[in-house]
């Protein structure tokens, strides 16, 4: 169950960011298998800090993985941004 809801707390980020213009290309597939690794492990690492487990449902757990999913994929929009902005002066 904890793994579940941090996967859907992935997939949220997804969701949610698919609304910001910034830097949203064609490429939704790949930002979604960013989120839902990134969530996943964070999740795995908000485990082993004891926040929750792979069966128990913690809020915590189910923040840390949304925050830091959706700081990698700002991190990952703004880099390709400025390298397609770049590659097309």
């Amino acid at each position: 169950m904890g793994a579940a809801l941090w996967l859907s707390s992935g997939a949220l980020v997804f969701v949610l960011a698919r609304f910001v213009r910034l830097g949203r290309g064609r490429h939704w597939l790949g930002e979604l298998a960013v989120a839902l690794v990134t969530a996943f492990v964070l999740g795995v690492v908000a485990t082993a800090l004891d926040f929750g487990g792979w069966r128990e449902p913690d809020p915590r757990a189910a923040l840390f993985a949304a925050l830091g999913s959706g700081a990698i994929l700002g991190i990952l929009r703004v880099a390709t941004h400025n390298s397609r902005s770049e590659a097309n002066p």
